[in-house]
Parts: C-alpha cells; structure tokens; sequence
C-alpha cells in the first residue's frame, strides 16, 4: 500500500469516511502523513486546498469541504462536499464550536455536552453540573500547559422585557469545564462590557475572544472592541479595539489557521460595503489590522451567521450565512448559503442545505434563540486524547 503514487493514495483516502480515517492511519507512516493533511485540507501530490467547515442537517453533524481551485471559472469551481458524520448518527446536535481541532457539540435535549476530535476519530461526554439550558452560550479553549477547557455562560433572554429591555440577554453566572479532571468550578466575574453571546467566540492560541461593546452605551448593539477570555486565569482579560469605528449590527469575528483574527464588516446602508480586516500582531492590549478585501457587490450578510473563513492565497472569503429567500421574517426556517467573495466583485453564492427549525420569533420578527448555523473554520488536525478522569465539581473562591 505504501508504495502507491500519492495522487492514487489521496484519491483513495478521499473516499473513506473521516471518521474512519483513525483506523487507516495505523497501516504505515506515509498513509498517516496523507490522512492528516487530508483531514487539514492539503494535497501533497496536487497542491490544491480545501477548507474543512461542519455543518447540521436535521439534528446530524455534517462534515463540508471548500474546494476553492478555479476561481473566477465557473466550470472549474467544485461546490462543497457534504458528507453526515456517521460516528455521531445517533445523537441529535443543535451547535458546534471549535478550538485547536477539536469540536463541541451541544444536544438537543440539552442533557450532555459531547467533545469531538475528527482526527482521532474519538468522543467524550460531558454531563452537567446541575442542568443545561437552551439559552446557555459556550467557548472552548486551552491553558498554558495545553488543558482544553470549556466555559458555560448560563443566563435567558428577557422576553417580555422584565428586566428593562426586550430580549436583553442576562448572565446568571459562569461555569468552567476541565477536561483534564473531568470538573467543573462555578467563578463569578463582573464585567464593564456587554459581550454579544449570539456569536461564536474565536479561538486563538487557546484563548477566547468575543466582539463587545459599552455596557451602558446609549448607542444600541454599536460592537466597539473584542474582549478575550483567559482559560490559564479563568478571566476576562484583554480589551482589543477595532480596525473602523462605529460597527453596527454585521459584524463577524473569525481567524486564520488560528494564528490571526478576521473581521468582518457590512455597512447597513445601501452600497452594503463589505469589508474583511486581519490581524497582523496581538500583544499586551494592543492589535495591529490590515485590510483583506473590500467589495460593494450586493451581498447582504446576515450578522447571525457569525461564520467565515478566508483563503490569504487566492484573497477569496467564503462567508456562511442564513438565506430566507427574499421572504418575509415571518419564518424561522432559513437556507444555509455559502458566499464566495473575491477580487474585482467576484460573488458566487452557493446553496448548502436547511438550517435547522429551532429558532423563535418575537413580536418584532426577530429570533430570539439561535438557528443552527454551520461552522466554517481552516481545521488543524488535532492528537489531543479525550481521555476521562475521575473528578468533581467545586465552587470558585470569587
């Protein structure tokens, strides 16, 4: 086996299951190299790339490559493979979230949380401390000694406009996960910025990092700064300004290979001017940005997609969003689109399937719980084992 052509060998790992690849790995070592750089979307014998993104198809985990060769030519494009994730077929996903190659799940019925390493092939389930419920938001990251953790925002949103604002959402508290000793701790944090929980947070060298705003700003959802979480301090910590002032509402925080944030930007006035900014240099507080791509083509981003990757090669973005094909808000069932934006105006929208039906409507016509929205990410394969611990829970001293 190991003496195949590399073009003939990659051809033949394309078609196993990536949940089956774990298994074809321990053939020999040039079949290891292959499968690894399959799953992170690289072709040795070619080099063409593709991105790996997840996707959810009634309740099932999807797996969804971006083959991005042949730009700009309309018959060399390959739309996006989709394949279901047979080693999770039967349990029922609502959300995903992803850090340093590995994917967090949450379930349906809210009973379990359920870790994922694609590469490995291997799963974990996390029970809850008390309970889950269906407006908790979650991040996941590592510590300085490589310790993945997940954090839980447990809050609601205010409905009927109780606490002063409809549909504020209010954070009750915080929990910490430690995969390493299978624990949870509670920690109680105040905060002096309002952090937009209806977007992922983006991983970056283990931390977390959230688009904020002025908790008593007068200006409404008018996202100024990223904040970021600290998973070695198990604390908000840095406050990280924007490249433009005055976002409004479609905004999107993403990264590149994990190594930068991307940000996406789309004007709400009529052009709909969509700008991609990266970052050139974190440090201490402070960031540097560079801008990406700019196009005025009539691409409207919907700001709860929060899902976007970018190929620095070829200056192409592919931005994730809901599609509700011109209809009216009346619905809560959306197409997922993927929108190929390039150089020179180039668009090209791309249907990839349902978004799932668990989203409600408030008496403006706005959803007040999340859909599920797929995750668009360069995916780096991950040896990280899921190993399981004995361990408890126990409180935060403050």
């Amino acid at each position: 086996m190991s003496d195949l052509p590399d073009d003939l060998a990659e051809e033949i790992l394309s078609r196993v299951p990536l949940t089956s690849l774990s298994a074809v790995r321990s053939t020999c070592r040039k079949w290891n190299d292959l499968s690894k750089n399959l799953v992170s979307g690289k072709s040795a014998s070619t080099g063409r790339k593709q991105f790996l993104g997840f996707m959810l198809k009634d309740y099932k985990v999807c797996s969804m490559k971006f083959d991005l060769q042949g730009i700009g030519n309309e018959v060399d494009f390959v739309d996006p493979s989709i394949k279901e994730v047979s080693i999770l077929d039967q349990v029922e996903i609502t959300q995903v979230f992803h850090c340093g190659g590995l994917l967090l799940c949450v379930t349906k019925d809210r009973s379990r949380l359920l870790v994922w390493n694609p590469y490995l092939g291997q799963t974990r389930w996390i029970q809850p401390r008390n309970t889950f419920r269906s407006e908790d938001r979650y991040a996941v990251g590592y510590d300085k000694n490589r310790n993945y953790k997940i954090l839980r925002v447990f809050g609601k949103y205010d409905t009927k406009g109780e606490f002063g604002s409809v549909d504020k959402y209010l954070i009750f508290g915080y929990e910490i996960y430690d995969l390493s000793s299978n624990s949870w701790k509670v920690f109680n944090v105040k905060l002096d910025r309002k952090i937009h929980y209806y977007q992922r947070g983006v991983s970056l060298n283990g931390h977390t990092f959230f688009l904020a705003e002025e908790r008593w700003s007068k200006r409404n959802n008018k996202i100024d700064e990223i904040i970021s979480f600290d998973f070695t301090t198990e604390r908000f910590g840095e406050h990280l300004p924007l490249p433009i002032k005055n976002l409004g509402k479609f905004v999107s925080l993403s990264c590149v290979r994990e190594e930068q944030l991307a940000l996406l930007h789309q004007s709400s006035v009529i052009d709909h001017t969509l700008e991609i900014w990266v970052s050139s240099k974190i440090d201490l507080g402070a960031v540097s940005w560079s801008k990406f791509l700019r196009t005025t083509s009539f691409c409207r981003v919907d700001f709860l997609a929060g899902s976007f990757f970018i190929d620095e090669e070829k200056k192409v973005a592919v931005v994730v969003d809901l599609d509700n094909g011109g209809q009216a808000r009346t619905e809560t069932r959306y197409n997922q689109r993927a929108n190929i934006i390039g150089q020179d105006e180039y668009f090209k929208p791309v249907n990839v399937g349902k978004a799932l039906d668990h989203g409600k409507l408030n008496k403006f016509g706005f959803l007040i719980s999340d859909l599920c929205r797929p995750l668009v990410c360069s995916y780096v394969p991950s040896s990280v084992q899921l190993q399981v611990q004995p361990g408890n829970w126990k409180e935060g001293d403050d």
